[in-house]
């Protein structure tokens, strides 16, 4: 948290909350051109916290000084070619700072986003050739909705795979549009787990566990038809910590190395929290 010192120069141009909990949220500039940037980065929000939290939130147990700016940063969901407005893909924490405040907001409300864009999270760190494999859980998909409404349709000798998990069938963000790109993409499988299938309303016919097992059964050497090799494919991790401490630890058993700059590797990671 800083001391407001920006006006808010942003605007809410569209709010969906689609399950409970889960927001996608579109932000537009207002007065200055939002800045070019490359899928897999993100931008910061912000709001004063004299703003309002949503009915939702805990009760604050210390309340904060109205003259301070919340900032959080997020990972930009939406295409980097078309730049009318930023989305975000956000998770309400109730007992959070920000997610409350921005869970608040309605069309039209003003909104601080940071002018510039940043990270390392991108595709561009992995080789071109490679074939890709997108694990996430929760709002960690992010990321992966700008790469792929950015690249796609890719050529089909490079074959990318979605590894998505959450806890019930309507936790899966983007899952229709997913199916859609699914259907009209060869190159592309998605592959959603839900690990709380008794809870749904209507019977789950699909996979049911984590991603960790979806990847150790065999799930995605089924939907390419060769299995996944170091030497062939680059594996990117976003999500939930445990999620990708397990990952990780499974993929480096296989011969997968985590990715640095100066030491090039096979995985590649985003830790949110």
């Amino acid at each position: 948290m800083t001391e407001q010192r920006h006006p808010l120069n942003a605007v809410v141009v569209n709010k969906a909350e689609v399950a409970p909990g889960l927001m996608v949220l579109r932000v537009a500039a207002d007065g200055w051109e939002l800045p070019e940037f490359t899928p897999g980065q993100f931008a910061v929000l912000g709001l004063p916290a004299e703003a309002v939290r949503c009915a939702a939130a805990d009760p604050e147990e210390e309340r904060s000084n109205p003259r301070w700016m919340i900032r959080r940063a997020y990972s930009i969901a939406s295409s980097s070619v078309a730049r009318e407005y930023f989305e975000f893909f956000i998770n309400l924490v109730r007992s959070g700072e920000l997610t409350p405040r921005l869970f608040a907001l309605d069309p039209g409300d003003r909104i601080w986003l940071g002018p510039k864009v940043t990270g390392a999270f991108t595709l561009d760190e992995a080789r071109s050739d490679s074939h890709l494999v997108l694990v996430a859980t929760g709002t960690g998909l992010a990321p992966y909705m700008s790469m792929l409404r950015t690249m796609l349709p890719v050529a089909p000798a490079r074959r990318i795979a979605v590894l998505l998990g959450a806890r019930h069938s309507w936790d899966l963000g983007y899952h229709t549009e997913l199916l859609t790109i699914e259907r009209q993409n060869a190159g592309l499988s998605y592959l959603p787990t839900i690990s709380r299938p008794g809870g749904e309303v209507r019977p789950w016919h699909g996979r049911v566990g984590h991603v960790l097992e979806a990847w150790r059964d065999g799930a995605i050497e089924r939907a390419w038809g060769f299995p996944p090799t170091p030497q062939s494919t680059s594996v990117f991790l976003c999500g939930n910590p445990q999620m990708i401490e397990d990952m990780s630890v499974l993929l480096t058993g296989e011969g997968y190395r985590e990715h640095s700059r100066r030491c090039p590797g096979e995985i590649f990671v985003e830790r949110y929290w």
